[in-house]
């Protein structure tokens, strides 16, 4: 079975898949959007990613949603200074 995919404005596809397991991760979807945002700049920007890509030409996009999903990446939340910027 194929996993389903869409068609993202820039062309590339998005594995729905991978997003529901990332999704099991970190439930919060604006959180989970600045994360795979911030990973896939940094991807771009040369770093080398946590897991195996499957092939060369896998999207970055793809490997940092495989990467929240298998839990290489964490997002941490600090309440203390949310706090305080609310004071």
């Amino acid at each position: 079975m194929r996993p389903v995919s869409f068609h993202t404005e820039e062309g590339s596809t998005l594995n729905v898949e991978l997003l529901e397991a990332a999704k099991a991760r970190v439930p919060s979807v604006p959180i989970l959007i600045n994360m795979v945002s911030l990973r896939v700049k940094q991807l771009n920007s040369g770093f080398r990613p946590y897991v195996k890509p499957e092939s060369p030409n896998e999207e970055k996009l793809d490997i940092a949603l495989r990467e929240i999903a298998d839990g290489k990446l964490i997002a941490e939340l600090d309440f203390a200074a949310t706090a305080e910027e609310e004071k």
